[in-house]
């Protein structure tokens, strides 16, 4: 449906029947009012609504949902009761089909608008659980006006908690835990943190779990480690709670918007978990970072795996590899893995987990990419079966570690996104070169129920 311009133009606090045609990558639906874009959350594609402008720019508009005036096919109530008001997902009321295809378009989209790859290859997503499978949640804690602790996600476009007793998409092993937790801070009188003034002490509730194990770690970050009766309530905790092996308190003084602060005391239990992925055993600490979807991380690289064609005689640089979550499982087929990462607990554990796993053909490396590669690579520039996998954060890689790659010439590349557009934009300037293409992308569901995708891509020498 066109709409006809519009003698005036848009005004905010204007009503404006829309049909969605398409769904942005911030999970906003995206219909068109007198020849400018209109972002509307809440919609889904072939939905003709009615909208209320809350922002408008010369060429775009935001705006709210007044309401559906003929409901999409591709629409489905939510399983949560409050899925309109958390804002910890943003899809529940989209089959999880067409968030598929939507995450497909967007991963396409990306390439072609930011890349400049006219017809690029990607795959189907591979789909995962579409609930119950996040093994890791952090919930920030206030009390409402009568008093009462609340945990969960904050509220869509605010710093209003909406308080939950369980999450669709949370492990639900997990659940019961965070309702006691609650209940007992209340119990003892445990001050909250309030952030405008700087004052009070609990700030978040960090539970994680194993998802193969069945092994759960409580974390409370607070702003100082002194809570009365800590430790007798954190043995009450895992008594009551078998899978339980651990409670810690994490000081984060800092006014921030981090959550974990640089110190963590274990009060009851271990500090770390045991975890099961791609048949090794690993141990995870509280802020540990480990995907949270257990199950589609091993779906992607079993896709890494076949798409790198390895023959058993490659050296693998795994640029950003964390505690090793890929790195430990290719070593076990290939000659040589070397990883790099910043953080150095993560790659302490990494050793760890190589040890732990009998795995003696890794090197791990304690530095920023952008340089540790380049002095690598310049002291092994004599190997010849070259592999690198790429793992950055959103934000993609730094240039200089791109202008190494094309300086060293790997014969292969995987590189792992969960951006698409920053993805497009590193692939762009390592084909642009003319010394690599673009053979395929690969997404993964990650995280059913938003907008997020991960994906991995892969390149080959020209």
């Amino acid at each position: 449906m066109q709409t006809p311009a519009t003698t005036a133009p848009p005004q905010q606090g204007q009503l404006v029947e829309l049909e969605i045609t398409d769904l942005a990558d911030s999970g906003d639906g995206v219909g068109r009012y007198d020849n400018i874009v209109v972002f509307v959350p809440d919609t889904v594609t072939g939905d003709r609504v009615l909208a209320k402008l809350t922002r408008v720019k010369p060429r775009y508009a935001n705006a709210k949902l007044d309401r559906i005036l003929e409901p999409s096919p591709q629409r489905t109530r939510p399983s949560c009761i409050v899925a309109d008001k958390c804002g910890g997902c943003q899809w529940q009321h989209i089959k999880y089909e067409s968030q598929l295809e939507a995450k497909r378009q967007q991963v396409e989209q990306a390439l072609i608008r930011l890349g400049g790859f006219s017809q690029p290859t990607v795959d189907a997503v591979l789909p995962a659980a579409p609930f119950a499978y996040r093994n890791k949640a952090t919930y920030p804690v206030d009390r409402s006006s009568d008093g009462k602790v609340r945990a969960g996600y904050y509220q869509k476009g605010s710093h209003k908690i909406v308080n939950l007793n369980q999450c669709p998409v949370q492990d639900d092993r997990l659940d019961p835990l965070l309702a006691q937790v609650k209940q007992d801070i209340e119990f003892h009188g445990w001050s909250i943190y309030n952030e405008s003034e700087h004052r009070g002490k609990i700030r978040h509730l960090a539970v994680r779990i194993g998802r193969r194990t069945g092994e759960m770690l409580l974390t409370i970050v607070t702003t100082d480690d002194r809570l009365s009766n800590i430790k007798e309530r954190s043995q009450v905790w895992m008594e009551r709670y078998p899978g339980l092996v651990g409670v810690c308190v994490n000081i984060n003084r800092d006014r921030t918007n981090v959550i974990f602060g640089p110190e963590t005391r274990c009060v009851a239990g271990r500090e770390e978990l045991t975890e099961e992925f791609a048949g090794l055993r690993w141990q995870l600490r509280p802020d540990t970072f480990f995907q949270v979807n257990t199950e589609a991380a091993e779906t992607l690289l079993d896709v890494v795996i076949e798409g790198l064609n390895l023959q058993g005689d490659e050296a693998i640089v795994d640029a950003y590899c964390g505690i090793g979550t890929f790195a430990l499982p290719l070593a076990q087929r290939v000659q040589q893995v070397v990883g790099i990462e910043a953080q150095p607990e993560a790659v302490e554990l990494a050793r760890r987990n190589a040890i732990a796993n009998n795995i003696d053909n890794t090197e791990f490396i304690i530095g920023k990419v952008e340089k540790q590669l380049g002095e690598w690579t310049m002291e092994n520039s004599s190997v010849s079966k070259r592999v690198v996998l790429l793992d950055p954060p959103r934000s993609g890689c730094d240039r200089a570690v791109l202008n190494t790659l094309l300086d060293w010439q790997p014969q292969r590349i995987a590189y792992v996104s969960c951006k698409a557009s920053t993805l497009a934009r590193d692939l762009k300037i390592l084909c642009d070169s003319g010394e690599y293409q673009l053979d395929r992308v690969t997404p993964v569901d990650f995280f059913p129920q938003t907008p997020h995708v991960e994906c991995v891509a892969f390149l080959s020498r020209v």
